[in-house]
């Protein structure tokens, strides 16, 4: 399959700029400072508000973008909790975004974990009730049959090349939030644009409003959703597929993000839409690509290859499965073999003599023979934790189970005992369900271990020394993924651009970093890695045919002209 064959454009997308740099603007008065795109209260000089017709509108004194973000700044200090930080945020990115993303930018690895994990998941569990102003496109039962006219009313003239799509299912470990999956998906939206650069006008929210199992939910009268039970079946297949075929439609070329969908329906409609609509699984693949990076980062400190590593996944979800993928693939592609990767569920090692309900799960299991060898034939020495670290020896322990602490003291300890550096990575979000907290990783192993998380972690400070703890997160991967995907113009986006993603996240761990016991890069180069990358993504686009072909400085001029930075332009009257 060949690369898109149409024009997107990138250099008249950011707010039709004119020759001299200013932006010509249609509205006035109050639609122009009601519309968050466009509005720069203070900001707006003299001229403009002359120009512009908000004479009158706004207080006397004209402010530059700098002060304006050290007053948010300074209020969002005096906020007590995350969530009414996650709320004042909100309701900037309601007036004015270009002011939104200058703070979130400034302030990134602070303010990450408030427009995204963990507090993200707390403003899911409370969106109907925090609900503020409608952002996204809902798609409800009521849309079957004119899902096409709903996106292109909704779109009206807006370029959008990049959506993030949940159905609410199966938000981070919390489960089924009902309409309140659009949180997430608008906080995954803010990191592209702040770690990447996306314009935000090229950017969709949408969530499959298809209805709730969440009994809190249905009884309670402020939620804002869909109210009733969830469509399954045959039902919501049909209501996906118009979905894709209306995108396919109105929006040519634009890059899906599927999120937090149930493990099943996100393994069918991935493998289903793939070749549909360049897409990707954020659960799945990008997940997988972030665990590979930290194992790839993890080497580079130890000495070690990835061909002699013995890896446990413990949780065979989503997760676990894009996990499984990407480390096998990588495995296999440096010469090792597959029985390196092993997988656990809620009732042990998965081996190939049982039978699965769900049949993905037959792809991750070990084989017969391999688990004899390993003293684990019968089931009853390969059900707990301890006992299959024990027999297979482990390298690498992942957790994506959302069992909070299951990586117990006398799991730890027999793991290091095997191993010189053991990796651990208790990935599962948000923080109450890590199943293991760095610091007694680091004591129970004896400082041993390299250590990554989901969640953000403080330091630990271990026997006369601090150690940083990188945080294992998708955010490395899905901004470049997408970014390189969307600029590479390809109508897939494969396993190996997936991969590269892992790889460039891995190789771009400064050394400073890795001397700090860090496996990936500080919160605040996201930029810098996310350009990287994306040029990684879409050089192997091309190399495999699928992309638009380029060079390295034809792929570095493009990241130039697409990449948004949220400044100020000069406003001029249309």
């Amino acid at each position: 399959m060949g690369y898109l064959p149409h024009n997107f454009l990138f250099g008249q997308l950011k707010m039709n700029a004119s020759k001299n740099g200013t932006v010509m603007v249609k509205k006035r008065g109050h639609e122009l400072i009601r519309d968050p795109m466009l509005n720069k209260g203070t900001a707006l000089t003299r001229e403009e508000r002359k120009a512009l017709g908000v004479e009158g509108l706004l207080p006397h004194r004209v402010m530059t973008m700098d002060r304006q973000a050290r007053r948010v700044y300074e209020a969002l200090q005096g906020k007590s909790t995350p969530l009414g930080k996650y709320v004042d945020l909100a309701d900037l990115q309601e007036r004015n975004e270009q002011l939104y993303y200058r703070v979130l930018c400034d302030h990134l690895e602070e303010l990450m974990p408030i427009v995204y994990t963990p507090t993200v998941g707390l403003a899911t569990q409370r969106y109907s009730h925090v609900y503020r102003r409608g952002r996204g496109i809902w798609i409800t039962p009521d849309h079957k049959g004119k899902i096409a006219k709903v996106i292109r009313e909704a779109v009206g003239e807006r370029d959008i090349r990049l959506m993030v799509v949940t159905d609410n299912e199966a938000i981070l470990g919390i489960g089924d939030q009902g309409a309140g999956g659009m949180a997430l998906a608008i906080g995954k939206l803010s990191l592209y644009c702040a770690a990447a650069g996306i314009h935000p006008r090229h950017t969709l929210p949408v969530s499959l409003d298809v209805g709730t199992d969440n009994e809190l939910l249905l009884e309670d009268d402020m939620y804002v959703g869909y109210p009733g039970r969830r469509l399954r079946g045959q039902e919501y297949d049909e209501l996906v597929q118009e979905f894709v075929e209306a995108v396919v439609e109105v929006l040519p070329g634009a890059v899906v993000q599927w999120e937090d969908l149930r493990k099943d329906n996100a393994l069918k409609i991935l493998d289903r839409y793939r070749n549909t609509v360049p897409s990707f699984n954020d659960d799945i693949q990008g997940t997988g690509a972030v665990v590979l990076a930290g194992i790839i980062s993890a080497m580079r400190i130890s000495g070690e290859e990835i061909t002699r590593q013995r890896v446990l996944v413990y949780g065979a979800g989503a997760a676990g499965l894009g996990i499984v993928r990407q480390v096998r693939g990588a495995v296999l592609e440096a010469g090792g073999n597959p029985g390196q990767v092993a997988v656990m569920d809620s009732r042990g090692l998965l081996v190939a003599d049982q039978d699965f309900a769900e049949a993905y799960k037959r792809d991750l299991a070990m084989p017969v023979e391999l688990a004899r060898d390993l003293g684990m034939g019968e089931p009853q020495n390969r059900s707990s934790l301890l006992d299959v670290v024990r027999a297979f020896k482990p390298t690498v322990l992942v957790g994506a189970s959302g069992q909070p602490r299951s990586f117990t003291e006398e799991v730890v300890r027999e793991m290091a005992r095997h191993v010189k550096r053991p990796v651990i990575l208790p990935i599962s979000n948000p923080t109450d369900l890590t199943e293991a907290y760095p610091a007694d990783v680091l004591e129970w192993t004896a400082g041993k271990a390299l250590v990554a998380t989901g969640s953000p972690f403080p330091p630990v400070a271990y026997r006369g020394r601090e150690v940083v703890i990188g945080q294992c997160n998708n955010v490395f991967i899905f901004p470049g993924l997408g970014m390189g995907a969307l600029l590479a113009e390809t109508a897939t986006i494969s396993s190996g651009m997936v991969r590269s993603a892992a790889y460039s996240v891995a190789q771009n761990v400064s050394e400073a970093e890795l001397a700090a016991g860090m496996l990936f890069p500080e919160v605040s180069r996201l930029r810098e890695i996310s350009r990287k990358v994306a040029r990684a993504v879409m050089r192997v686009a091309s190399e495999e045919g699928i992309g638009k072909p380029m060079t390295e400085d034809e792929r570095s001029q493009a990241l130039d002209d697409f990449i948004w930075e949220p400044v100020y332009q000069e406003y001029t009257a249309a």
